[in-house]
């Protein structure tokens, strides 16, 4: 008895549950530039990388990165904003939480630091701006130097890293300024979909972690 379904009882239709995202055109934002900060990070070698990674896990354990996903409209379909790093690299804007950071604090502060005129990564008022939506997926890497898995892998006895990504609810209009060393591009969804040798397998796999949203375009 308890296993018998009804019609009355049936899953609601996938149309109904799906939740409404709000995208502006890519024409009411404003995008600047800035002078990067630092000069090192760009001129670490893959071996220094790993010996630092080691040595914060040593003394903090698990690294937690956060990321948004920031989406615009552009010819009538929606696309993800990234950062392009010497004209090669695609990544997502976020970073690293410091020990003991709240993601959602975490994440307006690395938003900020990316993204925002300043560049400062300690303004409050500045890191209020960014509406922070739900986490839309998560990804681990089980070693230092591993393709990152969108589940934790059963022989992982102590991952090394969390990568979480967060939607991002943008205003109507904003000014996005970056580090002159990096690019914002606007990408659409279908050219990053399963494109993971150019984007990486985290973003490419973005579209598939939409496919739960129903994109609400304002156009002017």
């Amino acid at each position: 008895m308890g296993l018998e379904m009804t019609e009355e009882a049936a899953a609601p239709s996938p149309a109904a549950a799906r939740v409404g995202v709000e995208i502006y055109p890519l024409c009411r934002y404003y995008f600047g530039a800035r002078d990067a900060a630092g000069g090192g990070a760009g001129r670490e070698t893959a071996a220094d990388r790993t010996l630092r990674l080691k040595a914060n896990f040593a003394a903090h354990g698990l690294r937690t990165s956060v990321h948004g996903v920031l989406m615009v409209e552009l010819f009538d379909h929606p696309h993800v904003l990234l950062l392009q790093v010497r004209n090669s690299s695609f990544l997502l804007p976020g970073g690293r939480l410091r020990p003991g950071e709240q993601d959602v604090q975490g994440l307006k502060r690395k938003l900020s630091s990316k993204l925002s005129a300043a560049g400062h990564q300690d303004d409050e008022d500045e890191d209020n701006e960014w509406q922070i939506g739900e986490c839309i997926g998560m990804w681990w890497r089980s070693e230092f130097d591993a393709a990152p898995f969108p589940y934790l892998l059963p022989n992982a006895r102590a991952p090394k890293e969390c990568i979480k990504l967060f939607l991002i609810k943008l205003p109507v209009s904003r000014q996005f300024v970056v580090p002159r060393n990096m690019k914002l591009l606007a990408v659409p969804l279908s050219q990053i979909h399963d494109n993971a040798q150019v984007y990486g397998s985290i973003i490419a796999g973005i579209p598939n972690l939409l496919s739960k949203f129903s994109f609400n375009i304002i156009s002017d």
